[in-house]
């Protein structure tokens, strides 16, 4: 028996509060978690008491339409919210102002180095309030209720955990590059749910299996990994039984590394979904989405192949330059000064990254320049002073000698560090190189 005779079919949905100021249908503060107390960011309309009437966040709407365009998302241009039921304590009103069937954005898709993943469609809406779970009774915090939340979710085209993992952090990625998101996951800032379910290897390509399974409100990257993979094993081992696995909602224990049932999953008509009668329909005109998308910064994938293509950086060192848009900017104001200086752009990298150059994020390029080039200077040296300390080195150094002219050509990095050693001092290596290959070969 092994999960080796299955496929995984996986989608994911990632859930992503926005850094709005204020809430999505209130104007009460968005800041959840620098609350000084609980319950302290509320008002009737994110409190859901009655005659509380709901005024749409256009900000929020704006970064939805930016995060779609980014995800290269066809944008709806006529959009609505719609109210999704049902009955859970952290949603006083009984239903969630979310969007069903015209979302703000859809078809998109997200290129990873295991390939692309779809994205089916893109919808905001507004959090609930968080409960705090005691012993014996449950406290409820409203300062996170009505916080606009972006839900992306993909389509089922990732192929193992390791893309599922990928793929998560590069859209985190890319919502802090844009500036919308903290993505803050301890905090709950950006929480990730992955449906599952397997396929036997030799079913075809189009085969959709009759369960999926979710695995909801995790926090962590490692732990998606975790989830996914435990239950690829779970549900494999209950595939081989031909049992067919429970459509469910499980929650995943880091303590354990397994996951656990928590309810039976519901479908959409479940929800009871309807347009919102207090929320008028929202249009769009192709001027403001082009407005919108002309606001949009460069993002990683895009900076990371400019650095490499105009500085000749390999492509795997400068995607390590552009982990976050503040990095993306400091390693290039490096290598625009580097190029003026004609200093090697891989070089001067390396050295930052190496730690041979302390340096923060705040430092002037212009400085850490100036400490590379003291790195690195070259002190004068007549060519037979380094000349007479190679001789020595070989004289001390005789069977080193004889394995190179036997043909051990890998003795001569050995010898060419005794040599800078014997020197002590900063000279041009490749000139000592060229005076003991000279001597060698005599």
């Amino acid at each position: 028996m092994s999960e080796n005779n299955y496929q995984l079919v996986c989608g994911l949905e990632i859930h992503a509060e926005l850094k709005t100021a204020s809430k999505m249908f209130c104007a009460c503060k968005n800041d959840p978690f620098n609350a000084e107390k609980p319950n302290i960011h509320t008002c009737p309309v994110c409190l859901g008491m009655p005659g509380g009437l709901p005024l749409a966040n256009r900000k929020a709407i704006d970064w939805t339409i930016k995060i779609g365009l980014a995800l290269n998302c066809q944008i709806n241009l006529f959009s609505k919210f719609d109210r999704k039921n049902y009955f859970y304590p952290d949603l006083p009103k009984g239903y969630q102002i979310s969007q069903y069937d015209i979302p703000f954005c859809h078809d998109g898709y997200l290129d990873t180095s295991q390939g692309r993943v779809k994205i089916q469609r893109i919808h905001l809406e507004e959090d609930t309030a968080k409960l705090i779970h005691q012993k014996d009774h449950t406290l409820i915090d409203f300062n996170r209720s009505g916080v606009p939340l972006v839900e992306i979710v993909s389509d089922i085209d990732i192929k193992n955990a390791q893309q599922a993992k990928e793929y998560a952090q590069k859209i985190r990625q890319i919502l802090r590059y844009l500036d919308v998101a903290d993505c803050d996951m301890e905090r709950g800032g950006m929480r990730l749910e992955a449906n599952i379910s397997l396929k036997k290897s030799s079913d075809p390509t189009d085969f959709i299996p009759n369960y999926k399974v979710e695995c909801k409100n995790i926090n962590s990257f490692r732990f998606m990994e975790l989830a996914i993979n435990y239950e690829m094993e779970r549900q494999a081992q209950l595939l081989e039984k031909s049992e067919t696995p429970t459509q469910e909602t499980r929650g995943f224990n880091p303590q354990s590394g397994k996951t656990f049932s928590q309810r039976a999953k519901e479908e959409a008509q479940d929800y009871r979904y309807f347009p919102d009668p207090d929320l008028p329909p929202i249009e769009f005109s192709p001027a403001d989405i082009e407005r919108i998308k002309n606001e949009l910064v460069e993002l990683p994938d895009h900076y990371a192949l400019r650095l490499s293509q105009e500085y000749q950086l390999d492509l795997n060192l400068s995607t390590r330059l552009v982990s976050s848009s503040a990095e993306a900017h400091f390693f290039e104001n490096i290598l625009i000064l580097a190029k003026k200086e004609n200093i090697e752009a891989e070089k001067i990298i390396n050295a930052l990254l190496n730690k041979k150059i302390d340096y923060q994020l705040s430092d002037d390029p212009q400085l850490l320049i100036k400490r590379y080039q003291q790195l690195n200077s070259v002190e004068d040296m007549s060519l037979e002073t380094i000349a007479n300390f190679v001789t020595e080195v070989l004289k001390e150094n005789l069977d080193a000698v004889a394995k190179y002219r036997a043909g051990k050509s890998e003795v001569l990095a050995f010898l060419i560090g005794q040599s800078m050693k014997k020197i002590a001092k900063k000279v041009d290596v490749n000139q000592v190189k060229k005076i003991l290959l000279a001597q060698l070969n005599s």
